[in-house]
């Protein structure tokens, strides 16, 4: 049962941040892949995903390395600061003061752009040999991707770590990391359309709350603090920040009705 307390909230976390970077990723390599060709969106996303693995693994066990409350103590605070962070936006765009992302919008503008750079690229390719054109690499499209899964992957790839490194949950993290990817390229590459109906800032939003309960948490456990319940407490951070990032939302959507009512 312990074990499932712990690795549950790190496999939840890791697959919901993961959820909502790979969304994002997909949408410019459905760009890519529409206006550049699938050739060059496939090797840019490959690339930066052996990149991002192996920092995964040259990483994490480094990590396991540290002293453990060295360790939950730096990870903790860099966990805190990062959720509060999602957590601060997903709030802020609940309650009505940001706007929501939408990815439709987002796949439009970079199809243009990509499209526009197509167009001007074409009168180069149109000089050579028609062969040679069809073989020759987009490297704008290459680099385009890798640009966007690398900086997407990256905050994954902090995820997996921050949260998992705690108690040696790295492997799971990563299990909820790589399910999540499988399951935005399933119905992306089934739909061919950017997933814009994905909740987006409910999963940031519980993200937010995952990561900085996780923060509190372990930047506890790294100070030796004594937790009610032991891992059990992590379930009522969870409980206490989502009730406050609620309430914080509600009290936001509330005051912009009254601005705009007197207005």
């Amino acid at each position: 049962m312990s074990a499932l307390t712990s690795a549950l909230p790190a496999v939840s976390a890791a697959f919901a941040a993961s959820l909502v970077e790979v969304v994002e990723a997909f949408t410019i390599v459905l760009a890519v892949g529409s206006t550049r060709g699938w050739r060059a969106a496939w090797v840019g996303t490959g690339a930066a995903l052996a990149l991002l693995a192996g920092l995964v693994a040259a990483i994490g066990p480094a990590l396991l390395r540290m002293p453990i409350h060295a360790l939950q103590l730096v990870v903790g605070v860099l966990l805190l600061l990062f959720g509060l962070g999602w957590l601060r936006k997903a709030i802020l765009r609940a309650g009505g003061v940001l706007a929501l992302r939408d990815e439709a919008v987002l796949y439009e503008r970079a199809t243009r752009e990509l499209g526009a750079e197509s167009s001007a690229t074409a009168p180069a390719a149109a000089s050579g040999t028609a062969g040679g054109a069809r073989r020759r690499l987009d490297w704008i499209g290459v680099v385009t991707v890798f640009k966007a899964v690398l900086l997407e992957g990256l905050e994954v790839a902090f995820t997996v770590l921050a949260v998992g490194a705690g108690h040696d949950l790295i492997a799971e993290a990563s299990l909820g990391a790589a399910a999540a990817c499988a399951l935005v390229l399933v119905i992306g590459m089934a739909l061919r359309r950017p997933l814009a109906r994905v909740p987006e800032n409910g999963l940031k939003f519980c993200v937010g709350v995952l990561l900085t309960a996780f923060g509190v948490y372990w930047s506890g456990e790294g100070l030796s603090l004594s937790w009610p319940g032991a891992e059990l407490a992590l379930l009522g951070l969870i409980a206490l920040f989502a009730i406050v990032g609620l309430g914080t939302a509600s009290l936001l959507r509330q005051a912009s009705v009254q601005r705009e009512s007197r207005a």
